[in-house]
């Protein structure tokens, strides 16, 4: 069943009341707000950070070379700054030192409001509202280690375990990010063990799976299963890695229907955040990147009919060749190939998490010495389907893509980690955040900065995003000792996983 998202006003949420004591109520600013509501809000704000493209937000699409810009460049070259977008990007989530609005706030109240409840023994529903509780709590958290994964794998260290506590703590010390990964693979293993699959949690207010806890525990183990190979990679933890990797490989994504998105409506403001931001405001950004639209056409990848729109004809209206943008420089929106139709239509899903991006993951694993059933060439073969059926392509198109030897898993050019590397950058298009951490944990595929690119970047491609340059002021002492920490706040510093 399709999941639609809904907006929600406040004052629609709280009761009417004909006490004049109710004249003193700021009902625009309610004390108390259902969790259910904070939850759909919280979905909702992580669902338009990963999926929008504004300039301002979200430029992961750009940095990881999937797109590119038609006018203004400064994001193509990692001029970052101006427009405070790791700010915005911190914000979403975690917000600032001195405010409480991100998504992570949103979950953290809907936990407070959900713990306060009390369920009377006496209650005949005890056994039934005692699980769904549980359900509840567990579904706030896992989105929560989610969010958190989000921004280490954004910054490095962050402040995690004095974060979100409002006037407890302005100025929360940062916990090192390896720490912080291995915290949330705790935090999941007792989520998925609290979970009571036979109970509901929020119902339609869960706009991702309706409250179905067999799909939650699942997304769960996906997310378990790409921490562990993230701290795999690092080579500081490997028991930690292994047992998170081999007991999450149990319980991932089997197709696309676990897919966890959110599917919006037709109509604004219910829409995907890529049509407000392509059409409905008129607007004509980006095109399709030359590295990447150039890697897809020499493997006659099918993907292209999903991913780019066929528009450049010669003079007589006959079908010219895919043409990307060179990332860097100004590209005339009507002389390159543009973004589909599919990915601009209003109720196309975002998407937090899918079965490609698993199995790329178990392919992984396999091929970094780790016991979990399957070969690298079954787990690959089943990524490269998986997404070839989610963007609407047959089996026929996946068969035929696999049988080139320059796909074949056996036959491809290179090491495993340029064969999944490209095919999971090929994958993730659109994902670009997601995208961008297989090419950092990769090293593939080799992408070159632009040669105007900002000193900033140091003549590498981002690896991370730099601190806001609120919590350099506000926070200073606790943003130094984390710079210090981890090498350097610098775009070029490696973070703990990106070793190879």
């Amino acid at each position: 069943m399709k999941k639609i998202i809904y907006f929600f006003s406040v004052l629609a949420l709280t009761s009417s009341c004909s006490d004049l004591t109710d004249l003193n109520v700021d009902k625009k600013n309610p004390s108390e707000v259902p969790a259910s509501s904070l939850l759909t809000s919280a979905q909702k704000g992580i669902a338009e950070q990963i999926v929008n493209t504004s300039v301002n937000k979200n430029i992961f699409r750009l940095v990881n070379q999937q797109w590119t810009e038609t006018t203004y460049i400064d994001e193509s070259i990692y001029q970052w700054t101006t427009r405070n977008i790791s700010g915005n990007h911190w914000g979403a989530y975690l917000a600032g030192t001195t405010t409480n609005d991100g998504a992570l706030s949103d979950l953290m109240k809907a936990k407070e409001f959900i713990e306060k409840e009390v369920i009377l023994a006496s209650d005949p529903e005890f056994e039934a509202k005692t699980a769904t509780k549980k359900n509840q709590l567990a579904l706030i958290d896992i989105l929560t280690v989610y969010s958190y994964q989000i921004l280490v794998d954004t910054f490095g260290d962050l402040p995690y375990s004095e974060a979100l506590k409002g006037s407890g703590n302005y100025l929360p010390k940062y916990d090192k990010a390896i720490d912080i990964y291995k915290d949330l693979i705790v935090r999941l293993d007792n989520d998925i063990k609290d979970i009571n699959t036979s109970y509901n949690a929020f119902g339609n207010a869960d706009v991702i799976y309706n409250g179905n806890m067999i799909s939650w525990v699942k997304f769960a183990n996906s997310v378990k299963l790409k921490l562990g190979i993230n701290l795999k990679v690092s080579g500081l933890e490997d028991v930690i890695a292994d047992n998170a990797i081999i007991s999450a490989s149990k319980g991932v994504f089997e197709s696309n229907s676990d897919n966890a998105k959110i599917y919006y409506e037709k109509n604004v403001p219910n829409t995907n955040p890529l049509y407000v931001d392509l059409v409905f405001g008129g607007r004509h950004d980006f095109v399709p990147a030359k590295p990447f639209v150039d890697a897809l056409v020499a493997k006659n990848d099918p993907r292209v009919k999903a991913y780019f729109a066929q528009n450049l004809e010669d003079d007589n209206g006959n079908p010219l060749p895919y043409k990307g943008g060179v990332v860097g420089t100004k590209n005339s929106f009507g002389k390159f190939t543009h973004i589909s139709d599919k990915i601009q239509a209003p109720d196309f899903p975002g998407t937090f998490l899918d079965y490609a991006e698993v199995e790329f993951l178990l392919t992984e694993a396999v091929e970094r010495g780790v016991a979990i059933g399957g070969t690298a060439e079954s787990h690959y073969n089943n990524a490269i389907k998986a997404s070839m059926e989610d963007w609407g392509l047959s089996a026929v198109d996946a068969n035929n893509y696999l049988a080139q030897a320059e796909v074949n898993y056996t036959t491809a050019t290179g090491t495993w980690q340029q064969k999944i590397g490209e095919q999971a950058w090929y994958a993730m298009y659109n994902r670009g955040f997601e995208g961008w951490t297989f090419t950092r944990r990769l090293n593939f595929p080799i992408l070159s900065p632009p040669l105007n690119a900002d000193a900033a970047a140091e003549g590498q491609i981002p690896s991370r995003m730099t601190y806001p340059i609120r919590e350099q002021t506000l926070n200073a002492t606790n943003y130094n000792e984390a710079a210090i920490s981890i090498g350097g706040d610098k775009l070029k510093t490696k973070l703990f996983w990106d070793k190879d």
